[in-house]
């Protein structure tokens, strides 16, 4: 990082403006963190809570788990980094991340409640068959 050449107060006003307002990520990169904020590895705060104006957030991207990270194709400059992002683009990324929540939680509702036992080993009983087709072999169904 950079430091901001401080020569006065009027300098000093812009260095934290341009910080206040955040920086707009390009597509490909949002895109990049908002599937990392889908799947839980974003954590983010507003810049300053205590300031009304400041529409802001700080966001730290952590690196993807070994198996997202296969699938993932992901710019390392943006891992494992703190990044002030403009209040339009955060506004996003919650929502991004809300809703990965709440579908990672459903899906692991519906894990909770699965009974792979039945579903793998139990078989209704097939209705009798007729005599004349009894003679038959019968050999078990392949799913």
């Amino acid at each position: 990082m950079t430091a901001p050449k401080i020569t006065n107060i009027g300098n000093i006003r812009n260095e934290l403006n341009k910080y206040k307002k955040g920086k707009k990520f390009d597509i490909h990169q949002f895109n990049q963190i908002a599937r990392l904020a889908w799947l839980g590895r974003v954590v983010m705060q507003p810049l300053d809570p205590q300031d009304a104006e400041c529409k802001s957030f700080l966001v730290f991207v952590q690196e993807p788990d070994e198996l997202a990270a296969h699938f993932l194709d992901t710019d390392q400059e943006l891992m494992g980094a703190m990044h002030i992002v403009d209040g339009e683009q955060a506004e996003a990324l919650i929502q991004v991340l809300r809703s990965g929540v709440e579908e990672r939680a459903k899906l692991y509702e519906d894990l909770s409640r699965s009974d792979f036992y039945f579903r793998y080993f139990y078989r209704p009983k097939e209705e009798k068959v007729p005599e004349s087709s009894a003679a038959a072999p019968q050999g078990r169904d392949e799913d």
